[in-house]
């Protein structure tokens, strides 16, 4: 029996992430925004992947209530551990990555159902799952069709760039090689492969695009790809609605230890005895595979340092995280060095809630991989970062945090991938973090701009209206 006109929702949003977990996570927070306007949200992605992100989330029961999860069924791929590459890349999840094609005709039928019971069916998916919406259009004549951009304005720009073979003419200023890094060398063929796959799509029958950036920090290269995109579609929407996290869930020492497990927060504890801004974060991200003799030059120029320290140190993802395959020999810390550390520092080997670390008062500083989820959550609590970037867009966003933004500092060139850091470097980097009259005037720098991030997600800031904007374009 039909859905009569009185009985359909206005408008139901379903959200196409990409298969990896910072993209998982970007798109989720984008659904707890969303879903806060009281508007019904349908996340729609892998079984495998789904309980990655739930199992991921802070507070999930609270805050997942709201979303409609469809869990679809992917062929079996493999899951092979992870390996050192010429740039750094991680090949070891492609066959994860790949399998997302396989989406394409499950969205389709979700797709098809829900369009006969709202008004108007608003798709936001990641730029990489163009492919699997690829249909939207000629399925559901109610349809509207956005992409989300999960990079920085900055690595658009970079990549805008080396499409053309050279300089751009940004505002007043020709941002060139020198400042901004390239793409070239930070990705892997066969992904670049899976990448041109999506391009016929990404841009067939859209109505705008969401970019996770602030105006606040990334103006001018906004300014400058929305320019570029009404040249070629002057109807063309665009929003630049981040920082997400400070959109959505997390406030500074919100942390409430009853609700957690009390052996999953012990590295907590340990921050609470810790004076305000003396401990060093350490984390790489998901993706990121250090060998060894890595993380042995990582624990001597950490103790050396004599800085304060929590460092996550864990293997990068595989395909399946929750798969038998995951349980193999990590990465291999000195026998030494916990020995050695002992009360001045902490190594994790889990998971952890990345927001309430670094929103704890006793973080000062964060040693990152500069993924984008990364970058954003640290400015957006106020904590600079050593810019340790590994692969894709991670040195653009290094670029930005040190060289336009200057909340951060770089471990050293982005040559030279192939050799080690070695720990007088590392040691050096973080004694003029944490403990130099120059680690003071970042952290200064880097504490005023999280004051204005959250200022700009508050009601009337620039972020939040441009959200409200969007909320309202696609209720009209």
């Amino acid at each position: 029996m039909a859905t009569s006109q009185d009985q359909l929702s206005s408008v139901i949003v379903l959200m196409v992430p990409f298969l990896a977990q910072s993209h998982l996570n970007q798109l989720l927070q984008l659904s707890h925004v969303v879903s806060s306007y009281n508007i019904p949200v349908h996340y729609v992605s892998s079984a495998l992947h789904n309980s990655q992100v739930k199992s991921r989330a802070p507070n999930p029961l609270h805050h997942l209530a709201k979303i409609h999860f469809h869990d679809f069924p992917t062929p079996h791929f493999v899951s092979p551990q992870p390996t050192k590459t010429a740039s750094n890349f991680p090949v070891h999840l492609m066959p994860a990555l790949e399998a997302s094609v396989h989406l394409r005709q499950p969205f389709s039928d979700l797709l098809t159902r829900l369009s006969t019971t709202a008004r108007r069916v608003v798709v936001i998916h990641d730029s990489m799952m163009s492919y699997v919406v690829q249909d939207t259009a000629s399925l559901a004549h109610n349809s509207e069709t956005y992409v989300f951009h999960c990079i920085s304005a900055i690595s658009r720009v970079s990549f805008l760039r080396d499409a053309v073979g050279g300089g751009l003419e940004i505002g007043h200023e020709l941002i060139n090689q020198a400042k901004i890094p390239s793409w070239e060398g930070f990705l892997e063929p066969r992904f670049e492969a899976f990448a041109d796959k999506q391009v016929p799509f990404m841009k067939a029958n859209k109505s705008g695009h969401l970019y996770n950036a602030c105006r606040l920090i990334e103006s001018e290269f906004l300014d400058f790809i929305f320019e570029k995109e009404l040249e070629s579609d002057h109807n063309m929407k665009l929003w630049a609605i981040g920082p997400l996290d400070s959109l959505t869930i997390f406030k500074k020492n919100s942390l409430n230890s009853s609700d957690a497990n009390s052996e999953k927060v012990y590295y907590l504890e340990w921050l609470e005895k810790q004076k305000p801004n003396s401990v060093l974060y350490i984390s790489f991200g998901t993706t990121t595979f250090l060998e060894d003799g890595q993380i042995e030059e990582i624990a001597i120029g950490l103790e050396k340092s004599e800085v304060k320290f929590i460092w996550v140190l864990r293997d990068a993802d595989r395909g399946d995280i929750f798969g038998d395959e995951q349980k193999v020999r990590g990465p291999q810390l000195p026998k030494w060095f916990e020995e050695r550390v002992e009360g001045k520092g902490m190594v994790v080997r889990e998971w952890v809630p990345q927001l309430e670390i670094l929103g704890h008062p006793s973080t000062g500083g964060f040693m990152s991989h500069c993924g984008w989820n990364s970058c954003m959550e640290s400015m957006s609590l106020g904590v600079p970062l050593i810019a340790w970037p590994m692969h894709s867009d991670q040195p653009m966003n290094a670029a930005l945090v040190t060289e336009f933004v200057k909340v951060g500092l770089a471990v050293g060139e982005l040559g030279n991938r192939d050799e080690l850091v070695n720990s007088s470097t590392i040691e050096k980097v973080v004694k003029k973090l944490m403990s130099s009259d120059e680690g003071d005037e970042i952290r200064k720098r880097a504490k005023e701009l999280g004051d204005e991030l959250r200022k700009a997600t508050a009601e009337g800031g620039v972020s939040r209206m441009e959200m409200d904007s969007l909320i309202s374009h696609i209720t009209r």
